[in-house]
């Protein structure tokens, strides 16, 4: 993908954790994202930043993880630029 490094793959999995605080306090959030290639890598978003891209997962859009930029690029939010590319969604792993 344009702007994205070679080690950038499909999340497959993505998990949050919530991690309290002291009594009174935010406690913080952590992301895990599994991505196609089998590795894992964790972020801690802000509040803010975690509904933003809860509410990505929720659009249908194909997410991608690039770790050396620890950035999260939401392809196909409108059309299908990124199907050229051959990439197509993961088969997502759903709890019964």
């Amino acid at each position: 993908m344009p702007g994205a490094s070679e080690q950038t793959s499909q999340v497959k999995v993505l998990n949050v954790n919530w991690v309290a605080g002291d009594d009174g306090e935010d406690g913080r959030f952590e992301v895990m994202l599994v991505t196609a290639d089998g590795e894992h890598h964790t972020v801690a978003p802000s509040p803010a930043a975690l509904t933003a891209l809860l509410a990505l997962t929720k659009t249908g859009v194909i997410l991608l993880w690039d770790p050396q930029d620890r950035t999260v690029i939401a392809a196909n939010v409108v059309g299908t630029w990124i199907a050229s590319t051959g990439l197509t969604r993961v088969e997502l792993t759903v709890p019964e």
